[in-house]
């Protein structure tokens, strides 16, 4: 009966012998030692806890970072085959909310932003897994970062800070850039940066990360004298990309964003429209997202020429392979945005006019979802009913709409930050 919890501790005091040598000064047996501890690091590990040991967190006592976990952060900078398992490792202690603040110490953030934003960084996947689990527990809109380690020889002129997000945006996007050759070995990225969309959704869950989307900024980020363009539209051609990640990432970044009522005439006005964000005055070309939310949500159905003509012209005469959104989740994602923008005059309007109910009616017959059947019954309430004379104003939230649609009080209904 007792060898079991014998047997566990001598277990975990051998785990424990390995820490030390996570310092030593062979890289090999660095490698050995890490290689040993990375699979103890995963939830389901019943040793898992040794890492998190040492952790103050009771009164006015400032947490202490357990040195294993400052070494695991040291070894990401190691030896290509010791990095990546250091970077595995903190990626599965990272959903252990108690260790988070160390991970957002502002080197260890720099270094992590800068990894992931060099073109070369082979481990540049695992970083933006670890960047994603830490914006799920937190997040500084304010953290900034260089581009890249220093390049030799180093370019003359002066030092300055660049905000971090608009390069990773640009990172992202360059991410799925494929050579036209469809070699991938061309490519401009090592990585393929597809969790970064989950860090952008994490982010716009917070009031002033959905603003930084709906905020003008410099198409090229390094270049403040170049044309504005609202961040959130560089990530949208991505809802109907292949990896799953990627676009679920992305959709959920967009019904954050469209959580922002001043945005709404922004985010569906088209390119060739300059739309600014209330109060600020400073517009910007439309980021034109509803054919981007509705694409996923288009099937091959064959519609007369008249509601042809409603329709954008990316949605116009789809081929008869077109396959609707297969993820029910992002289905839903996707539904819920189209509420969340009908919640004003000028949004529900515009929604009218632009084949939201064409595509939706053809998406409801052959939804096999009954949570999303409902939410598409409820955005065909809203689109198709009569506007109540409270709601004239652009401005103005559509709250009986929605009353009329769905009791207030019905939790299946409600719409939540993703």
């Amino acid at each position: 009966m007792m060898g079991r919890p014998r047997t566990k501790y001598y277990m975990e005091d051998q785990l424990k012998e390995l820490f030390q040598f996570l310092r030593d000064q062979n890289p090999q047996v660095r490698n050995i030692a890490l290689s040993n501890l990375v699979g103890q690091t995963a939830q389901e590990s019943p040793y898992r806890h040794i890492f998190l040991q040492g952790i103050q967190r009771s009164g006015l006592q400032k947490p202490q970072e357990p040195d294993v976990i400052r070494d695991l952060k040291l070894l990401c900078r190691d030896q290509l085959a010791t990095a990546h398992d250091a970077f595995r490792a903190l990626v599965n202690l990272s959903d252990s909310t108690v260790l988070v603040p160390f991970l957002v110490e502002q080197s260890f953030l720099t270094y992590l932003v800068s990894y992931i934003l060099n073109p070369d960084a082979i481990l540049a996947d695992l970083a933006s897994m670890l960047l994603s689990n830490i914006t799920a527990s937190y997040y500084t809109p304010l953290s900034r970062s260089g581009t890249c380690p220093a390049p030799v020889p180093y370019p003359s002129g002066e030092q300055h800070e660049i905000l971090a997000l608009p390069l990773l945006i640009d990172a992202f996007v360059q991410g799925a850039t494929l050579d036209q050759s469809g070699d991938k070995s061309n490519r401009a990225r090592k990585g393929d940066l597809h969790f970064l969309s989950s860090a952008f959704a994490n982010i716009s869950t917070s009031p002033a990360g959905r603003l930084f989307f709906v905020t003008p900024r410099p198409t090229d980020p390094v270049k403040p004298s170049s044309a504005l363009e609202y961040p959130l539209a560089k990530i949208l051609p991505f809802t109907e990309h292949q990896d799953i990640i990627r676009r679920g990432g992305v959709a959920s970044t967009l019904k954050n964003c469209a959580f922002h009522a001043p945005a709404h005439k922004a985010i569906l006005s088209p390119e060739t429209d300059l739309a600014p964000v209330p109060p600020s005055t400073v517009a910007a070309p439309g980021i034109d997202a509803l054919p981007y939310i509705l694409l996923p949500l288009a099937g091959p159905e064959e519609l007369d020429l008249e509601d042809q003509e409603k329709l954008p012209p990316a949605l116009q005469f789809l081929p008869s392979t077109k396959k609707r959104e297969p993820d029910p989740v992002l289905r839903l994602t996707h539904v819920e945005t189209l509420l969340l923008l009908c919640t004003t005059r000028w949004g529900r309007e515009y929604m009218r006019t632009h084949g939201v109910y064409e595509i939706v009616r053809g998406a409801h017959l052959e939804e096999a979802v009954d949570k999303v059947s409902e939410h598409i019954e409820r955005l065909v309430q809203l689109v198709k009913g009569e506007e109540d004379p409270e709601t004239i104003d652009d401005d103005a939230v559509a709250i009986k709409s929605e009353e009329k649609a769905v009791p207030s009080d019905e939790e299946d209904y409600r719409i939540e930050e993703v």
